[in-house]
């Protein structure tokens, strides 16, 4: 690794918009990783390749270098659009990169908590960070990213509506995030719910 002990992973995917969209989607799930885009697999190798915890990686670059691949299987994420399984990838772990959002988010949140299915996380911690949010509003906050709206909340938690929207409001503000997908990367890296709930 390097100098720091900032944990790396790579991004190799020619279509340089897909790739951004991944960083940062990618920054707002492991935010104290430093990621790295590659056009091409000729730009990964020129780079220290032995650095990166992980490699996101197109689906055809993974079968045109497949030995290096296959070498570092244990590393190597193949992005995909197909809903299929292919034979010639049963090796490695797949992220189908045009889903949804939402899905596209748990599906990483999934690697980070689980890694490749031996229960062991990706080699990412997060810093400890104090929580801006009273007890009252992670409450809320784990029950909003398990996909209840607010009447529900309300009956759930035994409170009023308008409570429920306030506390809603208010963790949107203090966490400025903006959006579900935003809140529940922080709800679960942060343990306020199991990713197996949302």
């Amino acid at each position: 690794m390097n100098n720091s002990h900032q944990p790396k992973i790579a991004i190799i995917d020619p279509n340089t918009l897909a790739a951004i969209g991944l960083r940062q989607i990618l920054q707002n799930v492991m935010p104290i990783v430093k990621i790295d885009t590659y056009g091409s697999f000729a730009e990964l190798e020129a780079n220290n390749p032995d650095d990166y915890v992980h490699y996101f990686v197109s689906m055809h670059l993974v079968l045109e270098n497949r030995n290096f691949f296959l070498n570092h299987r244990k590393k190597t994420i193949v992005l995909t659009t197909s809903m299929k399984e292919h034979t010639q990838l049963s090796d490695f772990h797949e992220l189908r990169v045009n889903a949804p959002e939402e899905q596209l988010v748990k599906s990483l949140l999934v690697l980070q908590q689980h890694a490749h299915g031996h229960g062991k996380r990706l080699a990412i911690t997060l810093p400890e960070q104090v929580n801006p949010l009273s007890d009252r509003e992670k409450e809320v906050l784990s029950l909003i990213v398990q996909g209840y709206i607010n009447k529900e909340i309300a009956n759930i938690l035994n409170i009023g509506i308008t409570t429920v929207i306030t506390h809603r409001k208010n963790i949107m503000e203090k966490l400025s995030m903006k959006s579900v997908s935003a809140l529940t990367i922080y709800a679960v890296t942060h343990g306020f719910v199991d990713i197996n709930r949302i």
